[in-house]
């Protein structure tokens, strides 16, 4: 009766649901381990379970209360002295007779509404009874007011158990036992996380639109975006926009040219763009205006681009010359008089809906609308190293890789994002769009990352705590930043490019942070591996998301790691490119990173250097960007701002030749040859030439231009006497 009465309170306040519960029909042994993040969870797991479960409980906090020893004290608990070298003891014996027990691996209730780090002792439970396992993951349990996190709260919230099958744990091997606890306590950890995203795959929303109107409806007076005019956005005001610029886009866009181009900076009328697009049924193709006017021609021929979404004052700030786009044949759309269409009545109404309906879309997509398989954007990649491909990524993709950041790294509702990142750059749309308006997380959106002294200030205005960018981008920062400017910065994220021990010891040292390096690819959505501040590893890009395949396939010529392959429900839906498109869908849906990549036995990836960053001197493969790291930071006397990049060129002798690119005159070959000698590195590695050069060419992202800086020594070789 008492279960009845507690199964029927959960599914009237809680609209409670469970998942796979014929898993927990299973005979003992059996560890039940599921996550914990509110005051309730007993309530929800113990409605699923049979009698003979019992839930492990400390002696000691129950001993605080009235009330908690009626809770934790009775015939359904295991009450055990956590700090008495005998409760794993105890635990063993009773699973060793055939018991059934709930255990909460971390210890403790989360206090960020993730999961926490995993208490070892688990582990060594696993390892000596051999017990079987079932993980549970109760989803929406966070958002109970009987949560200890400092986010939001709400009363009648929806809360489900998803049940994993019942899993034989592996068994170590021959290790100690000390080894084996360690190893147990990870794989278990990367269970709870891989069934967090699949939950969360299996039972959100499957478009990007629909996961923002699910999170603005819930806080529809929470400051979502702000950028660098002031304005700021509440998902209430946001929404209301993308419903009107909807309207205008369904009858100024072309029915027959269903991709439409975006040409804005990070200003907060790029997302609500984005979204109204999605709403009106077109696919929004965001252009690179850094690349010039010639590249983004052919971007728009790729992508069959008729029209482009730009705003006048863009253009002339960026000066970027309207007219070589419209001869041929491109219309602009400008947004300063799409919203002078707008009438007052129009907003009035709009705003008026969106107190009315409440709990209701304001978003009326069509009945035709997308579907989470179907392009949400195409992004376009650098060309470092050749002609911009075209990147079909869709809604999937990019909810996918945001479940799988999500279920990885320690984002709170009380963060704040900060956004340099063009949003036309695949780690800006993610990280500083998708991301944040998804989560229910404040973002500020700045135009520039190349502003290095403004970034650090505004930073330590807005009191941001998670930041992101190159590590080009980084080291303008701490060049130009007061020691104190990134004193509320928790998460500091490194991608797109090698992440140097300077720029790290830097940040250590200047600032007191710890720089996570991650690794993506514009294909991949982009973040396939990256570090987290539980489980971060100095020198690695950091572990796999869950979700995600991996292969190495070996290179000739190359002694450790292979060429890496990708899978997962974050790697694009194709190319636009149909040459590029035929090849990858030739691999069956892995992705060829062209990256030559090392994984330890802990599975932390080490990216060695792109497989086209190899030159072949004398029949011996040499590493570029391995070079180009043994050199990096070697001069501090020149300071920070004392670039190196390595090129190769063909030699008639043997095969290529090594040229090294510096923006600092005072440097000479032979420091360079000290430097790679010193280090380990064979002769084959050492420039033969070093020319310097005033500046070294960067790609939007803050990546080396390579491509570029090969062709400026070619023209300095024809006009040199």
């Amino acid at each position: 009766m008492i279960k009845f009465l507690l199964r029927l309170f959960a599914r009237v306040f809680f609209r409670f649901r469970a998942y796979n519960t014929g898993a927990l029909t299973a005979p003992g042994p059996i560890l039940l381990l599921p996550n914990h993040v509110s005051w309730l969870d007993w309530l929800f797991l113990g409605v699923c379970l049979d009698d003979d479960w019992k839930f492990v409980t400390s002696r000691e906090t129950a001993q605080t209360s009235w009330l908690h020893r009626k809770i934790m004290i009775n015939r359904r608990t295991f009450p055990i002295e956590v700090t008495s070298p005998y409760a794993v003891k105890r635990m063993a014996e009773y699973l060793e007779k055939g018991g059934r027990l709930v255990l909460f691996p971390e210890g403790r209730l989360s206090h960020t509404g993730n999961l926490m780090k995993l208490f070892d002792g688990t582990g060594f439970l696993i390892f000596k009874t051999r017990a079987k396992v079932i993980t549970a993951h109760l989803r929406g349990a966070l958002r109970v007011p009987f949560s200890p996190h400092s986010g939001w709260r709400r009363l009648f919230t929806p809360v489900s158990a998803h049940f994993s099958d019942l899993i034989t744990p592996p068994h170590p091997g021959d290790v100690s036992t000390s080894e084996a606890r360690g190893l147990l306590t990870a794989w278990l950890r990367d269970q709870m996380i891989r069934q967090q995203f699949e939950v969360e795959m299996n039972h959100g929303p499957a478009h990007v639109l629909d996961a923002v109107v699910e999170t603005g409806r819930r806080r529809p007076g929470f400051v979502v975006l702000r950028d660098a005019t002031s304005q700021a956005l509440t998902y209430r005001r946001l929404l209301v926009g993308v419903e009107l610029l909807a309207e205008q886009w369904r009858q100024l866009l072309r029915a027959d040219a269903p991709r439409s181009g975006v040409l804005l900076p990070n200003v907060n009328a790029t997302p609500v763009t984005l979204l109204s697009l999605w709403a009106a049924g077109h696919t929004p193709a965001i252009l690179n205006f850094s690349t010039g006017t010639p590249v983004m021609l052919q971007c728009c021929a790729l992508a069959g681009v008729r029209q482009i979404i730009t705003s006048r004052l863009f253009l002339q700030k960026a000066k970027i010359q309207p007219q070589p786009l419209l001869d041929a044949g491109i219309e602009l759309i400008y947004l300063d008089d799409v919203r002078a269409q707008i009438s007052g009545a129009s907003r009035f109404t709009a705003l008026l809906r969106s107190f009315i309906t409440r709990h209701q879309s304001l978003i009326r997509r069509p009945r035709n609308a997308s579907t989470g398989n179907d392009t949400a954007v195409i992004l376009f990649t650098s060309g470092s190293e050749g002609v911009p491909k075209g990147v079909e990524l869709t809604h999937r993709n990019l909810l996918a890789n945001l479940r799988q950041m999500l279920a990885s790294l320690d984002l709170q509702d009380t963060d704040r994002f900060f956004n340099a990142m063009p949003l036309f750059h695949s780690f800006g749309v993610m990280a500083g769009f998708v991301a944040p308006l998804v989560r229910g997380i404040f973002c500020f959106l700045y135009p520039s990352p190349l502003h290095y002294r403004i970034v650090p200030t505004l930073v330590y205005d807005l009191n941001c705590t998670i930041m992101f960018g190159t590590p080009t981008f980084l080291n303008g920062y701490a060049r130009k930043a007061h020691p104190y400017d990134f004193r509320s910065v928790r998460i500091l994220i490194a991608g797109a490019e090698k992440l140097l021990d300077a720029t790290f010891q830097t940040y250590a040292r200047k600032f007191g942070i710890r720089v996570l390096e991650g690794y993506g690819a514009t294909e991949c959505s982009p973040v396939v591996c990256i570090n987290s501040l539980l489980e971060p590893r100095v020198g690695a890009v950091g572990k796999f998301l869950p979700g995600m395949e991996w292969r190495l396939e070996p290179m000739e010529g190359v002694p450790e790691g292979g060429r890496l392959f990708v899978r997962g429900p974050n790697v694009m839906k194709g190319y636009l490119n149909p040459d590029a498109n035929a090849k990858f869908l030739s691999l069956g849906g892995w992705y060829d990173t062209g990256d030559i990549v090392r994984v330890d036995k802990d599975g932390y990836a080490y990216i060695l250097g792109r497989l086209k960053r190899f030159a072949k001197i004398s029949g011996e493969m040499v590493s570029l960007t391995a070079i180009e790291d043994a050199l990096a930071g070697a001069f501090p006397q020149f300071g920070l701002r004392c670039q190196l990049a390595v090129v190769a060129v063909p030699d008639e002798d043997k095969g290529e030749r090594l040229i090294a690119v510096t923006n600092e005159p005072k440097l000479q070959l032979e420091d360079l040859r000290a430097v790679i000698k010193g280090k380990g590195f064979s002769n084959l590695c050492v420039p033969r030439e070093l020319r310097a050069v005033r500046e070294i060419p960067k790609l939007g992202t803050g990546k080396t231009n390579h491509r570029e800086l090969i062709t400026q020594l070619q023209a300095a070789e024809t006009t040199d006497p």
